[in-house]
């Protein structure tokens, strides 16, 4: 029988009266990265406190602590936020970066958290985002575009102007596939700014802006001091609304190449909500070149192939890929754009023209042995 590796966190709760919070919350840092977490949420809840960590986009319960540390585990995350520990009725939102310091193999390696804390009727809570750097993994490949879609895609980031849209629900990897076309299209002939919110990876060589409300700095704002800088291409975290909108096609039709995200169903509702944005519709049909809708699966555990085992903490799925759709604008689609024609019309040219769509992509990977139907249907939802 082989020994299990104590749990460090569950070492720190047994010391009882002597417990360390500080201990306590670095040694939960430590435990979500390892389990390769991308949230550690901390719910008060009315008996006690409720640990869940987001692995893979499914969140799953790793601790109950007692509800009488919840206020120093909340304060503690404060003081490495720098946060106000004596506002306990408002929303606070922050930032810190935890350095790996006990390990000699590990020192020097560190991760940024984005820090949400906010009253509830139990008492306040906190979710940590890991913005762990995984800029060298970020290829289109790697993701899960198939080298059709890929070919589409690189054939419209080499025009000079126009735009590029990544489309889905927030958690759907849209983010990750701009830094991976930012990462192809990074040379010293061109001139790359983005504004973000927030920054997720440092990219080497091109400047990224951080939006900051509170001075002023909005994407709207950001985007307009950023035409003054001489750019080439231009990302936008995203477009969240008609002024940003109205200013990022008027990029894209003055000689930039512009990529952005949007929140949409699929990515021919992409256009149809421009036009809702307010956008003319000969604008879009004059910039949009690509859209790209997308959602994250699961990959099959390599290990125990869906048996579950210690790899992919008995889930059978470990790791996630892209399933997409690529929506190339075609005349057909322009002149479709022009006529206001709804999202149902313009899908179907689209993939009378050869789209591939997202369950289309997502039943291949499921004939591929990447994932399963069932990881599929919960993703698409049809």
């Amino acid at each position: 029988m082989t020994n299990k590796k104590p749990d460090r966190v569950e070492e720190e709760l047994n010391q009882g009266a002597n417990i360390s919070i500080i201990n306590l919350v670095d040694r939960l840092i430590e435990k979500a990265h390892a389990s390769r977490a991308s949230d550690i949420h901390i719910d008060p809840l009315a008996k006690n406190v409720r640990i869940r960590f987001r692995v893979d986009g499914v969140l799953a319960n790793v601790y109950s602590f007692p509800k009488e540390i919840n206020n120093e585990i909340i304060s503690r995350i404060k003081i490495l936020s720098k946060l106000r520990t004596d506002e306990h009725q408002a929303t606070q939102d922050g930032r810190f970066r935890y350095v790996f310091s006990e390990e000699k193999d590990r020192q020097n390696e560190f991760i940024d958290f984005r820090v949400s804390i906010m009253p509830t009727h139990h008492g306040e809570n906190a979710v940590l985002r890991l913005l762990v750097d995984k800029n060298e993994e970020l290829t289109l490949k790697d993701l899960g575009f198939s080298e059709n879609d890929i070919q589409k895609i690189k054939k419209a980031i080499k025009k000079t102007s126009g735009m590029i849209l990544s489309t889905g629900p927030t958690g759907s990897g849209k983010t990750t596939t701009m830094y991976a076309l930012i990462k192809m299209l990074n040379s010293p002939e061109v001139s790359i700014i983005t504004i973000e919110d927030p920054i997720e990876y440092a990219v080497s060589e091109i400047k990224q802006i951080q939006v900051n409300a509170r001075s002023g700095l909005t994407f709207a704002n950001g985007l307009r001091s950023i035409l003054r800088q001489d750019p080439n291409i231009i990302m936008v975290g995203e477009i969240r609304d008609a002024e940003t909108a109205s200013i990022a096609v008027n990029t894209a039709l003055t000689g930039h190449l512009l990529l952005s995200t949007l929140h949409t169903n699929d990515a021919a509702t992409t256009l149809p909500r421009l036009l809702d944005m307010g956008i003319e519709e000969y604008l879009i049909a004059s910039t949009v070149s690509v859209a790209i809708g997308q959602r994250l699966v699961r990959k099959i555990c390599k290990e125990c192939k869906r048996k579950g085992c210690g790899e992919c903490g008995n889930t059978g799925y470990k790791g996630r890929m892209c399933i997409n759709e690529v929506l190339v604008a075609d005349n057909e689609i322009r002149e479709a754009i022009l006529r206001r024609a709804s999202a149902d019309e313009i899908k179907k040219i689209a993939i009378k023209n050869g789209m591939t769509t997202m369950l289309e992509d997502g039943l291949q990977k499921v004939k591929n042995g990447f994932t399963t139907v069932e990881e599929v249907l919960r993703v698409v939802h049809e």
